[in-house]
């Protein structure tokens, strides 16, 4: 483990209470970090904190407890925006989540820039949550929605990118890590490219926000969009990053109490940015919880954090080809912290449910990317992933464990 000697495992595995649990009275391997993160210790106190001795709403009232509220809540936005190293703290949107936000950006950009015959691009690896939603926005537009096909290695074709990429395409929409193969994309290339036929790029960062350094001037990313309960916080919240110009000529998502500037039984007029995109009480303490879980990411460090997950992974995935009858799905050389993977003849439900009664949590099923898995002739996968507190000690435990369950469903087993 090159990294280790930088990666206080022992320190960081205390702030998180689950970790401190037994399951079915064996000590509790969380491995399923890609589905949703366990929380530290501040994230917990904070919301607790927040709810117990100082609620109030925001943007509302001026009494006391209101005020402070408002001025946490507001201070959340400015930590994402740096998180993100963003332009302009308006360009940061709070929504309920990953799913929530690419709703938003397929909703409300699809209004103002899709016209009949335009076209959208996304990709064969996509999680449903970024592959619905543009059906949706393409059926009430009149667009077209393509697709970019992926090879065995689970790794977007390039070439027919570039083939499918057109002066029709307003908007390419595309994970930056895809949740079932761990595939990083090329994103930086990507939106070189697409930018270069004049279509903007939406990413997917539900993966890769809490595991790798992200600065989206950088990438020259128009939307980025991240969920609170994947990156050590509250479920509830996300975020939607999107260059201010094009959020000012996008019209609002929902209409309600805040996003208004005038109302009369006629029309309205709306705030400005952020707000035009929030409607309703916000998510107030979930907001606070945010703002402590990326307080926990800064102080370990994305880069140092993305470093201790690669080793893992590389661990993790020669041990788990020593299983015999394992077959791993997403090879690339790019990936980031998960391994989804089958087991010959053994169905995933079977193999999920004798890990959990060993105290191992693994994630099994369709993992919400039908797509990618009719690509591999699979109906269903076995997951693990990766995080801040995940040990070698547990990648071992968990091959051992796997290896036994495979000897129970299949004695007499032959490879």
């Amino acid at each position: 483990m090159g990294n280790s000697g930088e990666f206080n495992i022992w320190k960081i595995r205390q702030e998180f209470p689950m970790l401190q649990h037994l399951m079915h009275g064996k000590p509790f391997i969380y491995l399923d970090s890609a589905a949703t993160s366990q929380k530290p210790r501040a994230v917990i106190d904070a919301m607790s904190t927040f709810y117990r001795d100082k609620y109030g709403t925001v943007h509302r009232s001026v009494y006391d407890f209101a005020s402070e509220a408002t001025t946490a809540y507001n201070s959340v936005r400015q930590k994402v925006k740096d998180f993100l190293n963003a332009a302009f703290v308006e360009e940061i949107i709070f929504t309920k989540g990953t799913t929530e936000s690419i709703n938003l950006v397929a909703s409300s950009f699809g209004k103002a820039f899709l016209q009949p015959g335009d076209e959208v691009l996304i990709t064969a690896m996509e999680h449903h949550s970024n592959i619905v939603p543009w059906q949706l926005a393409c059926a009430e537009r009149g667009a077209i929605l393509k697709a970019v096909p992926i090879n065995d290695r689970g790794e977007l074709i390039m070439e027919e990118f570039d083939k499918l990429l057109s002066d029709r395409t307003k908007i390419v929409s595309v994970a930056h890590i895809a949740n079932s193969t761990g595939t990083i994309n090329p994103i930086e290339e990507i939106i070189r490219r697409a930018h270069a036929r004049g279509a903007k790029v939406m990413i997917d960062g539900a993966q890769s926000a809490a595991h790798m350094p992200v600065d989206v001037q950088s990438l020259k990313a128009d939307f980025f969009a991240f969920s609170g309960h994947k990156a050590y916080g509250p479920t509830g919240i996300g975020v939607l990053y999107g260059k201010r110009a094009l959020l000012e000529k996008m019209p609002p998502y929902q209409g309600g109490g805040d996003m208004i500037d005038e109302v009369t039984l006629t029309s309205s007029t709306y705030q400005p940015l952020p707000l035009k995109f929030e409607a309703g009480t916000p998510m107030i303490a979930e907001v606070i919880g945010l703002g402590e879980a990326i307080d926990f990411i800064e102080s370990l460090g994305r880069d140092k954090i993305a470093a201790w997950e690669q080793d893992i992974l590389e661990y993790a995935t020669k041990r788990l080809s020593e299983v015999k009858g394992v077959r791993i799905i997403g090879t690339s050389s790019m990936k980031g912290g998960l391994i989804s993977f089958v087991v010959n003849g053994l169905h995933p439900l079977d193999v999920g449910t004798l890990l959990d009664l060993r105290g191992i949590a693994v994630r099994t099923g369709l993992l919400c990317a039908q797509p990618t898995l009719k690509h591999f002739g699979v109906s269903s996968l076995i997951r693990i992933s990766f995080a801040v507190h995940t040990q070698i000690e547990e990648i071992d435990i968990f091959c051992d464990a796997l290896q036994e369950v495979v000897l129970m469903l299949r004695p007499c087993m032959s490879y």
